[in-house]
């Protein structure tokens, strides 16, 4: 049986809920202009509170989430995230107070986003840490100003940007929106940075080098330290899109890597639950040559008080209201203050190895093009079941019956047919091991019974969808009328 919409199971006059009584003697005319108030009563559903509790659970239930099923998306570390964090977060103290208040009333508030920046400092290997961006593309974009304006600064007018085929979208995206020319260059067959390609591209005009590390396939990037000498040969500077950090927490810092920028995910990587349109966190780190370029202010601590540091020789001046997303930032201080320095360590231990252990389970019927030092995910090819008829789309879509999220899928470029896994560091084996009997059996399907995988999700409350069709012909209108 079809579920009813909330407006479906309205019915007149039905309340959930009571209301105090109006205390105000007069008319709301009077209290407020007429021009400001509706004419017609709002069109709302008219349901008990059972019902309402119930809809919403309905709701839920037809949503994916992490504590529902797994949720294997390569390059967005899906993973699940410490109720602990959340319980605090809506500690009043936190919530209830503004960012106008005197510094002298949020002196607990500063003195988290204090400690955040010093440890995600620490963390990366960088001189100091700006939390103002509130996204991972936002910091990628605040980290491409900074670029821009220390070379200004220098005298210098650089406009290209170099960055692998392999890379992030967002990464092209925001230096083109900068106005920066982007140059892209292939990846070798082990899917890392090609040298050779990059000398022949370096010049006098490259403002800086993007690189994800480890990179979009899951590779680390072992020639790191020759790319950023021969990139800060000609004065360039690295910048690394901090997405797949959880790889390396603990045991190795963009810092001492040769980057000067770095931005943290704190949404993907330090614990905020990712998906839903945010909120995020996107802060950036840089190097002691950057410090000035910051975004203002940068909390500071002086005899044991802390405060706001607007004076900043160079900043590029403020990317966002106020200082960012402060309950992200909770979130991410909670949880690096409850893991320590062990802690972190077994999340890129954690990461790695059930990265590797889930390709080692799959390698028989999805090949990994790219194999050699796979850290948190990888990309198998869907490629040789084309033969049956049989896409990676299908394959997700099939995935979805078995109560699995499916992975991100056509996604490098570089791999056909690309499945792109991440189990994260959060994932049992037990998970793994059903996960990967069922993506084997799956393969088994398409080989026997391709048509099941073409006809694929029938257990779900939407079955295939004309995905296309509905791209160009968005309509989700619905009709209210009682």
């Amino acid at each position: 049986m079809a579920t009813k919409t909330i407006f479906e199971k309205s019915i007149k006059t039905r309340k959930g809920y009571t209301l105090p009584k109006c205390e105000i003697d007069n008319n709301i005319s009077e209290i407020f202009p007429n021009d400001i108030l509706r004419k017609d009563p709002p069109r709302v559903p008219e349901v008990s509170e059972l019902d309402t509790v119930r809809h919403y659970i309905e709701i839920s239930d037809k949503n994916h989430f992490i504590e529902k099923g797994f949720y294997p998306l390569g390059s967005c570390t899906m993973k699940y995230n410490p109720k602990i964090n959340d319980i605090v977060n809506v500690i009043t103290g936190f919530t209830d107070i503004h960012p106008m208040q005197p510094e002298d009333t949020i002196q607990g508030a500063l003195q988290v986003m204090y400690e955040l920046q010093q440890d995600l400092a620490e963390i990366s290997g960088m001189s100091a840490v700006s939390l103002q961006p509130v996204a991972g593309a936002h910091g990628e974009f605040t980290g491409v100003n900074i670029i821009y304006n220390y070379h200004k600064n220098k005298g210098q007018h650089r406009t290209k940007i170099i960055m692998p085929d392999s890379s992030h979208g967002t990464n092209p995206a925001t230096s083109a929106l900068h106005g920066m020319e982007v140059i892209e260059i292939k990846s070798n067959e082990d899917g890392k940075v090609d040298t050779e390609v990059l000398k022949d591209v370096l010049s006098d005009d490259v403002a800086g080098f993007m690189l994800t590390n480890p990179n979009t396939l899951g590779v680390f990037e072992t020639n790191i330290q020759e790319i950023a000498k021969l990139v800060h040969s000609v004065g360039g500077l690295m910048y690394m899109d901090g997405a797949n950090l959880n790889a390396m927490l603990g045991y190795i810092r963009p810092g001492d890597m040769g980057f000067d920028i770095v931005h943290f995910n704190l949404h993907k990587t330090f614990s905020t639950p990712h998906g839903g349109g945010g909120p995020g966190g996107g802060g950036i780190g840089v190097s002691e040559k950057l410090v000035d370029y910051l975004p203002v202010p940068v909390v500071k601590k002086k005899n044991d008080v802390y405060y706001l540091d607007y004076d900043a020789k160079y900043s590029i001046g403020k990317v966002h209201s106020y200082f960012g997303n402060f309950l992200v930032m909770l979130r991410a201080y909670i949880y690096l203050k409850m893991l320590g320095d062990k802690g972190l360590k077994r999340v890129a231990e954690n990461a790695v190895i059930n990265s590797n252990y889930l390709m080692a389970k799959l390698l028989s019927e999805y090949p990994v093009p790219y194999q050699k030092n796979i850290m948190h995910e990888f990309v198998a090819c869907g490629k040789k079941f084309k033969e049956y008829g049989v896409r990676t789309l299908d394959i997700a879509k099939r995935l979805l019956d078995y109560g699995f999220h499916a992975p991100t899928i056509y996604f490098p470029l570089i791999v056909h047919e690309a499945l792109m896994i991440e189990p994260t560091e959060t994932e049992s084996k037990e998970t793994l091991d059903t996960f990967a009997e069922v993506m084997l059996k799956i393969a088994q399907e398409a080989k026997e019974n391709p048509e099941l995988l073409k006809e694929a999700p029938q257990n779900t409350p939407a079955t295939r969808l004309d995905e296309t069709n509905a791209i160009r012909n968005l309509d989700i209108k619905y009709n209210f009328e009682a």
